[in-house]
């Protein structure tokens, strides 16, 4: 058994090989008390700050005639929740208490201990207060100037009228991102592989991939789609002067995007190693071959992540084909708004596609964790 001596943080301790060793635990941890009493400041200072916002709210409401039971009883809920923001300050004051009994008594690690969670439930605080203020911030610039924000962009009774109509208008959307996903998948590749082929007989494809993708990188998506939307048609080429809008879009979107697909798939290429493409051409496969069974199928494993964030970034661009007067779901949120002069309908085109780009986010991150998590273990 230690010595009382021992556990408060000084004293003797039995050796391994006999007799005793001599330690010390330190200083004394330093005074963190501020800490828990600033946090109870500005835990009450938040608390007051969200009644009197929800109070202005129920004002608000009331003065345009849209305060009813339910809006009532929401910020009734909220009023009463507000509290709960006072808990993880009170935990730090208390252990605060715990820290100094402790250092009365001479107990180093209780004290430490005590310390480390009064600091930890501050912090929890200060987090979970910076979050309700920056909603408080939100909710007073909506309830500002008599609901002004609201009505302009959260104009209930037209997002329901509307929303039928803006829906229908998303499916062109829809139709042009998951074709134009598929091509941009594998003209990308096929890019990719000419600026790849070895050799001097191949170097004039691998300029002209080379200059392709130059420069349709630096091009705008909107100039891409704008130049080919409009131009072609006064071309009067045959068969492709009679394309609808959408295909436009499609043609224009997939050679933009084709060109930094291309790059991700060129560095995902270029990330396998050589020992794997010599070992293939050893056994007798051609280049070609050691590209379909060796080399590309490790390449797209690790390029998924950045290919989703590409897919996600040309779905966003599908809005842009209302320029060359495709009616997309903007175009038709943008004629509604113009005949009621109000951008609910707009709001609700952004909630859409907001509606499916976060999915597609949260699973690029668990990708990348899992991308992590391989190299991590010295997986390939």
């Amino acid at each position: 058994m230690l010595s009382n001596d021992y556990d408060r943080g000084g004293g003797a301790a039995p050796s391994l090989f006999g007799g005793e060793r001599r330690w010390s635990a330190g200083t004394p941890p330093r005074d963190a008390t501020g800490w828990s009493i600033t946090a109870l400041f500005v835990a009450i200072l938040v608390v007051f700050a969200t009644w009197s916002t929800l109070n202005g709210i129920y004002s608000a409401l009331s003065s345009v005639g849209s305060q009813n039971v339910v809006a009532a009883a929401i910020l009734v809920v909220c009023g009463v929740a507000a509290p709960l923001l006072l808990w993880p300050a009170v935990q730090s004051w208390r252990q605060s208490q715990v820290a100094k009994a402790a250092l009365a008594t001479g107990d180093l690690v209780a004290a430490r201990v005590a310390t480390a969670a009064l600091r930890e439930y501050a912090f929890s605080m200060f987090g979970y207060a910076a979050v309700v203020v920056i909603m408080l911030i939100a909710a007073q610039f909506f309830i500002a100037n008599d609901l002004a924000v609201s009505r302009t962009f959260f104009q209930v009774p037209l997002i329901a009228s509307s929303l039928e109509l803006t829906i229908k208008a998303f499916w062109t959307n829809i139709r042009i991102f998951v074709v134009a996903e598929i091509l941009v998948l594998i003209w990308g590749l096929v890019v990719a592989i000419a600026r790849l082929l070895p050799g001097d007989a191949a170097r004039p494809v691998r300029l002209i991939s080379t200059i392709y993708t130059d420069m349709f990188r630096g091009l705008p998506a909107i100039i891409n789609i704008y130049l080919i939307g409009f131009g072609i048609p006064l071309t009067g080429l045959p068969v492709l002067k009679d394309l609808a809008p959408e295909s436009y879009a499609i043609l224009a979107l997939t050679l933009t995007y084709g060109a930094y697909v291309a790059e991700v798939y060129r560095a995902g290429i270029e990330s396998i190693h050589w020992s794997q493409v010599a070992a293939a051409r050893s056994l007798g496969l051609s280049y070609m071959q050691t590209l379909r069974y060796v080399v590309v199928p490790q390449a797209v494993r690790r390029i998924i992540p950045p290919l989703l964030n590409d897919f996600i970034s040309l779905q966003k661009d599908t809005a842009l084909v209302n320029v060359i007067g495709s009616i997309d779901a903007f175009n038709q949120a943008r004629i509604i708004a113009s005949n009621h002069f109000n951008l609910s309908p707009v709001t609700t085109v952004a909630l859409l596609f907001i509606l499916i780009t976060i999915p597609q986010t949260r699973l690029v991150d668990r990708l990348i964790e899992r991308d992590q998590r391989r190299m991590r273990a010295g997986g390939n």
